[in-house]
């Protein structure tokens, strides 16, 4: 049993699936960036699905668009992988509270991008549509709404989103991301990077603080199909006063933010 561990421990922290998860980064920012030029459609009164089925969607309409799509889905799914592995095999040096906290959001990374390698795959095949993420937050609201407890458990589930949202954006202002980068030695560079950090993880957390506070509001008012994720949450603030202004602002962000993951490509620690 331990020979079996250690062999995929080792499979696991292999050059080959290092260069492929940091491509997984690539691959979550280019969806961010889009993400971020439909929010900014959508301010100019444009259509689209602000969320990572319409980015899916988008980059599908792009020439070589099959072979965007898988080559994005091995990215993903091997960042994924990578993260589980983190989440099994690493910090186990680390004091019990560290060591916990370390696993629980390297395992919440690896079901996020897990997430997009399946959204990805979906469109490969064929079968995924620009609203997929829109029906699945619906549907997964109606269905818990009517399980035994599942009121409770949607309140809860969207207040850790916005919680969520409340991190990153103070991650983004105390720049608490460069310690997980091998930042650049010309100032300049070092600067941009810094400022695409804060700018994208503010705008990202103003996102997920959106989209978790429409969960709890469509539960609470009983409308689950209110809950709609990413794309309902910038709807949302659309529809808010100065509401074109502001989505328009959190779109720039996104767009930030997909730049950066591109460059966490390159920066990023990958051992730990």
């Amino acid at each position: 049993m331990k020979q079996a561990v250690e062999a995929a421990e080792n499979a696991t922290n292999s050059r080959t699936l290092e260069v492929l998860a940091r491509a997984g980064f690539a691959a979550s920012g280019i969806l961010h960036l889009l993400v971020g030029v439909i929010a900014i459609r959508l301010a100019m009164g444009g259509t689209g699905n602000a969320d990572f089925s319409g980015a899916v969607a988008e980059l599908a309409t792009q020439p070589a668009g099959p072979f965007l799509l898988w080559a994005s889905f091995a990215a993903c799914a091997a960042l994924a992988l990578w993260q589980t592995s983190d989440a099994i095999f690493d910090y186990n040096r680390l004091p019990a509270k560290e060591k916990a906290g370390r696993k629980a959001k390297a395992a919440a990374q690896a079901l996020v991008f897990a997430g997009l390698a399946l959204t990805l795959m979906s469109f490969a095949r064929g079968t995924g549509s620009g609203g997929d993420n829109q029906k699945a937050a619906s549907d997964l609201t109606f269905s818990l709404m009517k399980a035994p407890g599942g009121v409770a458990i949607l309140v809860l589930l969207g207040a850790a989103i916005a919680v969520t949202g409340v991190v990153y954006g103070i991650r983004g202002l105390r720049k608490s991301f460069e310690k997980h980068l091998a930042m650049p030695a010309n100032p300049r560079a070092r600067t941009a990077v810094t400022v695409l950090g804060v700018v994208g993880y503010v705008a990202k957390g103003a996102v997920l603080l959106l989209a978790g506070l429409l969960i709890v509001v469509a539960t609470l008012q009983a409308h689950p199909e209110d809950s709609t994720g990413l794309d309902g949450g910038l709807r949302a603030l659309r529809d808010q006063p100065l509401g074109v202004y502001l989505l328009a602002a959190v779109g720039a962000g996104l767009m930030c933010y997909g730049v950066f993951m591109i460059v966490r490509a390159k920066l990023a620690t990958m051992t730990q």
